[in-house]
């Protein structure tokens, strides 16, 4: 939080560390303590900052965030993101009829039918993620939830600051429609995964990553025989996730 006050880093310290180890810290504290400490956090926020992430096997872990984006007419859309964390490749930028478990469900199939199942799906707290709807569809596919903290949105850093820069492309011209709500997005992603250059992938982009990545063990043998398994192509249409999304409508049925 690099532009947080003093009110509000002691606020998300007090939510994360009240119950868990009884501690609690005032305003006047923290702005003590960051007077005291400026050096060392100037030098830890640039190492933060560039340091090189640790490498991951494709397929590993998963990220997914829902944001919204409004027209001129203030009408809101809801947009659904997925991506890798290895290739930093979105996988879905898609924008969703409506707020609900089965919804986004039916979107995740969809990724993981063209690009195959992540072992972790990070997520945040939000109630149509958290739901039990929803979990008891990423244990049918064979997928375990990561959900961070309350209050803590770095924690699933990658696609936040993805959002920001759709947010930012959106920005360039107004949205008139829905159906231009649609394209713009698919743009952008095809944008992203396929013309913009990432420092941490050594200047190459995420479709370029994405073929050279390792694919995680259990996705390994399915994977070596599909041709088209890239960010473009197609994938199978795997029975795990046919069976897991009947099982999931019969259920919200």
């Amino acid at each position: 939080m690099p532009k947080a006050g003093c009110r509000m880093i002691a606020h998300h310290f007090n939510r994360r560390w009240t119950h868990q180890r009884q501690m609690t810290v005032s305003k006047t504290y923290v702005a003590d303590t960051c007077r005291r400490h400026q050096y060392l956090i100037l030098t830890a926020r640039h190492k933060l900052k560039h340091r090189v992430p640790q490498r991951i096997l494709r397929n590993r872990v998963g990220g997914c965030d829902l944001f919204i984006k409004t027209d001129q007419r203030g009408q809101p859309y809801l947009a659904l993101a997925i991506l890798d964390h290895a290739s930093r490749a979105y996988l879905r930028l898609q924008q969703l009829s409506d707020k609900s478990s089965l919804t986004l469900f039916h979107e995740l199939i969809e990724a993981v039918k063209r690009y195959g199942r992540p072992s972790f799906l990070r997520t945040d707290n939000e109630a149509v993620i958290v739901s039990r709807l929803f979990r008891l569809g990423l244990w049918m596919l064979g997928i375990r939830q990561q959900r961070i903290d309350p209050g803590c949105p770095w924690q699933n850093g990658r696609v936040e600051r993805f959002i920001g820069t759709v947010k930012r492309e959106l920005a360039t011209e107004p949205i008139m429609h829905s159906e231009h709500f649609t394209r713009s997005l698919g743009e952008i992603r095809t944008w992203y995964n396929h013309d913009r250059p990432h420092d941490h992938l050594q200047g190459r982009t995420p479709a370029e990553v994405w073929p050279r990545s390792m694919c995680s063990p259990r996705n390994q043998a399915r994977d070596s025989g599909v041709r088209g398994s890239g960010v473009t192509g197609e994938g199978t249409h795997g029975c795990p996730a046919r069976c897991a999304r009947n099982r999931l409508e019969k259920t919200g049925a």
